[in-house]
Formats: structure tokens, C-alpha cells, sequence
């Protein structure tokens, strides 16, 4: 494949993945802003208190397999079937476990509502686990066209229900049967568009292959899942499900901008770079680029949502909400380094370094277990500014690692990413300036509006290349 080709490869799959991240995801986010207008923090903050033991359920599953089977050169439909079968097996495993456990769950929380809750939305782990090597197929021929039809299909189908049951007053229920609806929708979905059927054949040896890569990413992403979802845990233990639900409705809302750009563009460009893994001048290039095209999409929004909180809550969420817009401020700092640390961490599994990865993955969540530690007892606020410590140290540590498979440390990522980072700073201070007497709507329209018009102005006369290139792939489609 020549590298023209591969560009055009890229930004098509990376205009298909967004239009499938963002159509969906915007729509869900929407909904679920909708829905949690209709329901109570503290109904909110009952799910929110199950989402460690279904996010680690889900990653038992997924095993690393489904990164196993795109990293694969050569793989066969004997490794898919084999990925399937293994899949299926495991999910009947751990939703059995966590049947077993929902009595526990709900003594551990003091909700005792939260056992039949915890069994019912239990059930995705076993749906989700059917749609697992179509979606990996999907996205090794970076078909994200089929991906966005039947997920944006379920999310709309599922969130009208959901708004239903909400509406009439089924107030957690409503999230369950939306959560069910969503995955089961999604799942028969794929299993129409993307043409794959599991063949009658498991092999040891295909699954010896794949598990020596993908194990070492199921032990990483174990560690990343627990950590990700342990403040919800923790919070709801020490405190109480309206604190919760603060927590993780302003988690979820300042992860949106940050976590769904770079997944576009690594859910894209990851297949790509696997092609490039033994050319290391053209994937240090594409690396850094990525960067850098990340980085400046996601600065400004980060800034510009920690400035804008308070009108964002009281405007879409209300009032009920408000106590979640401080802690929105401080985790938007947080999440907003998110795209250097994951484009990083791909990076290693482009390489085939997923040892690499585990190693950086127990250095990094030792320390953040100290993080979490330290900040519990100063509440719910100081352990969002241990979320921000434990981002920087996030970051120095995968940098390491990479600079381990290709030629690119601390300085010269940190000078890739400071102009945008400085320039999100200087546009978010304005921004702020200008929204202090106004209604909440209008504080958004007048601070939105002037940080995205000074910051492309002064992004142009500065001649940033980032900016260029998305216009030239937007008037071209091509590279």
C-alpha cells in the first residue's frame, strides 16, 4: 500500500469514526442529559455505584483480544472464531459471579435495591460479548460507516425508551432498560450489517497466539478499569449516592470532549500505524502529527467546558446539579491530557509492546492508589485535585516507555503540545472575561463564541499547522 493511499485510508477513517463517535455519543450524551433532568442524583449515583463491577466485567471479556486481533498480521477466521467462542464463555463466567454477588454489592453500599438492579444490568455483559470480533472486524478493514449506522440506530431507539420510563417515574429502572435496550439493539445490529458468522472451530493454539499479547493488556487494562471507577466506588462508600452522582455526572461530562476526539482518532489511525510498525521514520511522523492534531482540538474544548461549567449545569442540568460544576472545572484539567497519555500508550501496542505496557500500567496505578489515599479524607474536591496530580505523573511515565520503541521523549513531546496549550490558556482567560453578568445561556453563547473566533483567528495568524490541515481535509477529504 503506498503512503498516499494510507493518508487517504486515514482521513477517511478518521471522518467515518467521527461521524460514528460523535453522531452517537452526542446523541447519548443528549439524552442522557434529558433523562438525568427526570431522575435524582441520588438515582443517578446508584448506577454510577455499579459501574467499577460491570467495567471490570467487561474487560474480563474483551480480554485484550479484540486490540489482539487488529495488532495480528495474518489472522484468520480460525482466530476470530476461536476470540468469539472465548468470549462467550467467559461472559456466562463472570456474569454468574456477579449474579452471586449482587447481595453483597448491595450490603457493601447500603442499598438494597442495588441486588436486583446489579442482575438485571448485569445482563449486557453477556449481550455486549456477541458483538465483540464484529466490531473488531469493523474496524481492522476501517469500516466505521457500518459501526455509526447501528450505533446511532440504538442509542436513538434506546434513549426514547429511556426517557419514557423516565418520564412515568421508573427513576433508576429507566437507566437499566435504556442501558439493556442500547447494547441488545446494538448487538443484533451488527451482527445484520457486518455480514460475520462464527464458524464451528476453536483452536488452542490460535488462542495461545492472540492471549501471549492480549493478556498482558487485560492485566493493563484491569488495572486502568478499576482505577477509572474506584472513585466512584470509594465516593459512594464514604459518602453517600447524591455525592456520587455529583462525581460521576461531572466525571462523564468532562471525559466527553476529551476521551471521544482521541478515541476517534486512535480507533481510526490504530489499525494504520500497525501497517507502519516497522517503518519507524513514517510512524514517529504520523505519531507526533497525531498528536499534535489531538492536542489542538481537545485544549480549547477542555478549557473552554472549565470555564463555562456553571451556566453548562444550571442551563442543561439545573440546579439540583449545581453542586457538580466545581468539580467539572477541576476534572476538565484532569482529563484534558488524556489524548498524550493514550496516544502513548497505543503507541506500545503498535510496537507490539504490550509488556511494555502492563510495566507502565502498575507504576502508574501504585501511585495512584498513594493519590487516592492521600485525598480521601480531605473529600470529594480534593480527590478531584488528586485526579490532576496523578494525570502528570501518568504522563511522565508512559512517555518513558515509549521512548523505549521509537525516538520521541518528555522535551520533545512537551514542545509538540505547548503551543496549543498555550493558546487554549490565553483564549480560555478571555472567554471568561466576557461571561460574568449574564444569564447562564447567554454566558454560554458569548464565551463559546468568542473562545472559538480568537482562537482560530489567532491559530491562523500564527500559521499552526494543525488548523490548516483540518481545513484542508475538510475541503479536500484527502491529505
Amino acid at each position: 500500500m503506498t503512503g498516499e493511499s494510507l493518508k487517504t485510508k486515514a482521513v477517511k477513517s478518521v471522518m467515518w469514526s467521527s461521524i460514528e463517535r460523535f453522531s452517537v455519543q452526542g446523541i447519548q450524551f443528549i439524552l442522557s442529559i434529558v433523562i438525568a433532568r427526570l431522575v435524582t442524583p441520588s438515582e443517578y449515583g446508584l448506577i454510577a455505584m455499579l459501574s467499577i463491577f460491570l467495567a471490570i466485567a467487561q474487560t474480563f471479556i474483551d480480554s485484550g483480544f479484540s486490540n489482539a486481533l487488529i495488532q495480528k498480521q495474518g489472522r484468520t477466521e480460525t482466530d476470530n472464531s476461536t476470540v468469539f467462542y472465548f468470549n462467550i464463555a467467559v461472559s456466562i463466567i463472570v456474569y454468574g459471579m456477579l449474579y452471586g454477588a449482587a447481595p453483597f454489592i448491595a450490603d457493601f453500599y447500603k442499598e438494597p435495591l442495588l441486588t436486583t438492579v446489579t442482575r438485571w444490568i448485569g445482563l449486557n455483559i453477556i449481550i455486549s460479548a456477541f458483538s465483540i470480533v464484529q466490531r473488531a472486524i469493523l474496524i481492522i478493514k476501517l469500516d466505521f460507516k457500518t459501526q455509526a449506522k447501528a450505533s446511532l440506530i440504538a442509542v436513538i431507539l434506546s434513549g426514547g425508551v429511556g426517557i419514557a420510563f423516565a418520564y412515568y417515574g421508573y427513576g433508576v429502572w429507566a437507566l437499566v432498560i435504556q442501558a439493556i435496550a442500547s447494547n441488545f439493539i446494538n448487538t443484533f445490529l451488527l451482527w445484520i450489517f457486518a455480514k460475520w458468522t462464527p464458524a464451528f472451530r476453536y483452536s488452542w493454539q490460535s488462542f495461545r497466539t492472540l492471549f501471549a499479547f492480549g493478556s498482558k493488556l487485560l492485566l493493563s487494562g484491569l488495572l486502568h478499569t478499576i482505577y477509572m471507577n474506584l472513585y466512584s466506588l470509594v465516593i459512594g462508600k464514604k459518602f453517600s449516592a447524591v455525592e456520587v452522582g455529583y462525581f460521576n455526572r461531572a466525571s462523564t461530562l468532562a471525559q466527553f470532549p476529551s476521551i471521544n476526539i482521541t478515541n476517534v482518532l486512535t480507533r481510526a489511525i490504530y489499525p494504520i500505524q500497525c501497517q507502519l510498525q516497522d517503518q519507524q521514520d513514517k510512524l514517529k511522523n504520523s505519531f507526533i502529527q497525531f498528536i499534535r492534531l489531538s492536542v489542538f482540538l481537545i485544549f480549547p474544548l477542555m478549557i473552554g467546558v472549565c470555564v463555562l461549567s456553571k451556566p453548562l449545569v444550571l442551563l442543561f442540568l439545573t440546579e439540583k446539579w449545581l453542586p457538580a460544576a466545581e468539580l467539572l472545572q477541576i476534572l476538565c484539567i484532569a482529563y484534558m491530557w488524556y489524548p498524550v497519555m493514550s496516544i502513548n500508550n497505543n503507541m506500545l501496542n503498535v510496537r507490539g509492546r504490550s509488556d511494555y505496557f502492563l510495566k507502565a500500567e502498575i507504576i502508574k496505578k501504585v501511585i495512584a492508589i498513594g493519590i487516592l489515599v492521600a485525598t480521601l479524607p480531605w473529600g470529594v474536591k480534593i480527590l478531584c485535585w488528586g485526579l490532576v496530580l496523578y494525570s502528570f505523573c501518568d504522563m511522565a511515565i508512559i512517555i518513558y516507555y515509549t521512548k523505549k520503541v521509537l525516538p520521541t521523549g518528555f522535551s520533545e513531546q512537551i514542545k509538540n503540545i505547548f503551543p496549543s496549550l498555550s493558546l487554549s490558556v490565553f483564549t480560555g482567560g478571555i472567554a471568561y472575561g466576557v461571561i460574568s453578568v449574564q444569564s447562564p445561556a447567554l454566558q454560554i453563547l458569548t464565551g463559546a463564541a468568542t473562545g472559538i473566533l480568537l482562537y482560530c483567528t489567532l491559530a491562523k495568524l500564527l500559521h499552526f499547522r494543525e488548523l490548516f490541515l483540518i481545513l484542508k481535509i475538510v475541503k479536500n477529504r484527502s491529505l
